[in-house]
């Protein structure tokens, strides 16, 4: 059985790639050139989605919002019944928790099966296969798909059901991109206080607060490195997300809307592609406004 990926970004890629190396894989990407590392690892190309869904019967799908989902598998058309009937689609990218909920009641109705399961770990762990997944659906469906995930994740968490694996990447989203802005304040702070930042990251290594997040994003924003492994653009449009579930549930979310407004100051300043790290230009551009007289 052949089984499909769609959708070759910055985290797809990698994935897909694991993927082909451990089974027959079927791939699609809007953006051709991006295939062509997928052709050359043994992966079958498609001239189109819907080729991908007509040769398989379990596809992944790693794309940026519902919009994309939607065109992609031909959502309310006549054709999305014949695109996902017989099939289980695998939804891995981070979507609204009411999109995912609504999408899992249409493709169910048409005849198909439907899986959440979004993962944690950016473009380094999406390379070496350790990315967590959490899988939510149908039990029947996730335990189809679960060995699956094995080249990809490895750890794969069922969460049990939709849309509770997206609320799960959400409540990790949250921590991330509190915990990597905090770090970007920090390293700000030393580096202005003129402190020996080998020495910071050593303190910070060797003490409780390190952990694997740390010890790759620290050295990025000491060596101001902004190559993206997760790009402001996507980390802004993940916050939004969290703060709308937030509301939806009458939450506060403090710690987060500071994060939202440095993270869209980040991108007003042209960094919208760079590394999430690149919040620090928002933080810098705050120190070096000038200060108001009383």
């Amino acid at each position: 059985m052949d089984i499909g990926f769609i959708g070759l970004g910055v985290m797809g890629q990698p994935m897909a790639l694991n993927l082909a190396r451990a089974t027959s894989l079927i791939v699609w990407n809007r953006t051709a050139a991006r295939s062509e590392a997928l052709r050359a690892a043994g992966a079958t190309v498609a001239p189109s989605p819907t080729e991908v869904l007509r040769r398989a019967r379990v596809v992944f799908v790693m794309l940026a919002d519902g919009a994309a989902i939607d065109a992609t598998l031909a959502r309310g058309t006549a054709r999305f019944a014949q695109n996902v009937a017989g099939r289980t689609i695998v939804h891995m990218g981070t979507t609204s928790p009411g999109y995912s909920r609504l999408l899992d009641a249409d493709i169910r109705a048409a005849g198909g099966s439907y899986v959440e399961a979004p993962v944690s770990g950016s473009r380094k762990p999406a390379e070496a296969g350790q990315l967590v997944a959490m899988v939510a659906g149908e039990p029947a469906a996730t335990e189809t798909v679960r060995p699956l995930l094995r080249p990809m994740c490895h750890e794969t968490i069922i969460c049990g059901p939709v849309p509770n694996a997206l609320l799960m990447k959400l409540a990790v989203n949250l921590f991330l991109i509190t915990m990597v802005t905090g770090l970007a304040e920090a390293v700000h702070f030393a580096d202005r206080h003129g402190l020996d930042m080998g020495q910071f990251l050593t303190v910070l290594d060797a003490g409780p607060m390190a952990s694997s997040v740390s010890r790759v994003k620290a050295v990025k924003l000491v060596d101001r490195d902004f190559d993206v492994q997760a790009s402001i653009a996507n980390v802004l449009e993940n916050n939004r997300l969290v703060a709308e579930a937030a509301r939806a549930a009458g939450l506060a979310s403090p710690l987060l809307d500071v994060c939202h407004a440095l993270y869209g100051d980040t991108l007003s300043l042209g960094h919208g592609e760079a590394d999430m790290v690149a919040v620090l230009r928002a933080i810098e551009a705050r120190s070096d406004a000038p200060r108001r007289s009383p």
